[in-house]
């Protein structure tokens, strides 16, 4: 049994993590109302931008208007995975690491050896896994979240717009955890470029949709197409930040109980082992006045 110097020791510690993690559990509460309330209003705005760029790419597909839907074979491929620039947030991090890892071995084999796979890592934990395993990154951005808004974000947008659009990459997934709620959060894989246009029957005429431009054509085509990209990459990152607060809460909270449940149990600990010194002390006392007599 251990001494009580070594007990109390350990409960000093135990005691002391806990006060930080439920420490960490508020503030990560109070940074994930802000991001959850970001997120679900934006959310309807976004879904219908999004219909009216899939709409508005049909109607303008194959006619060599809309450089967003060109669909090219495969051997370029941007992965962008969304990782967090902390941890203690649970499997958040580790999820997206292991999936982006698993679809270029699986999906993208031939073109990861032939060096035709490169990343573009948004947030430090999945750009220091990548570097350290030599996988081709042409880029990163750790500094987003600090001050996410669509300012920050539209830089990054216009940047991959820009190198598709020049051929440089043929298809660009994004990689991040949607967020549900604070306990809940889909991996999800998304394809940014080219636009992907809705599934239909030979019968829907929705990519047969006419369309007025006002004031012109390709005026709508220069402005609000790349808007609407912008807005979706925006999205996404509003959810990979949402969920990022949400699984660092739950992760916390989890922490808290278990540092709770090691207490009572020190504690226990600590009051048998001290317990047992008294009884040890009285048992000499009594063996020595025994002895005298």
């Amino acid at each position: 049994m251990p001494n009580l110097k070594e007990v109390r020791t350990r409960i000093e510690s135990v005691n002391s993590t806990r006060q930080i993690t439920s420490a960490m559990k508020m503030v990560a509460a109070s940074k994930l109302r802000k991001a959850q309330n970001a997120i679900t209003t934006m959310r309807p705005y976004a879904a219908k931008l999004r219909e009216l760029l899939q709409n508005l790419s049909g109607s303008l597909a194959n006619t060599g208007q809309d450089k967003y839907t060109a669909v090219r074979p495969e051997e370029n491929i941007l992965i962008i995975p969304v990782t967090s620039n902390r941890g203690l947030c649970g499997a958040f991090n580790t999820n997206i690491i292991r999936y982006t890892a698993k679809l270029i071995s699986e999906n993208y084999a031939t073109q990861h050896a032939a060096g035709k796979v490169s990343l573009f890592c948004i947030g430090k934990k999945g750009e220091e896994f990548f570097r350290n395993r030599r996988y081709n990154i042409i880029g990163s951005d750790i500094h987003i979240f600090d001050h996410l808004n669509f300012n920050t974000v539209a830089p990054v947008a216009e940047k991959l717009m820009q190198q598709f659009e020049e051929a440089r990459f043929d298809k660009i997934i994004f990689v991040y955890n949607q967020f549900r709620n604070a306990g809940n959060q889909v991996l999800t894989e998304e394809q940014f470029l080219p636009v992907t246009l809705p599934e239909g029957n030979e019968d829907d005429n929705w990519n047969q949709t006419e369309y007025i431009f006002e004031p012109g054509k390709q005026v709508i085509i220069d402005v609000l197409v790349p808007r609407i990209l912008k807005m979706q990459v925006y999205k996404m990152l509003l959810d990979s930040f949402a969920a990022e607060h949400g699984a660092r809460m739950i992760a916390m909270h989890k922490a808290t109980d278990n540092a709770s449940e090691m207490l009572k149990e020190l504690k226990l600990s600590y009051n048998k082992a001290r317990q047992a010194a008294i009884t040890k002390e009285i048992l000499e006392i009594v063996g020595g006045a025994n002895a005298l007599g």
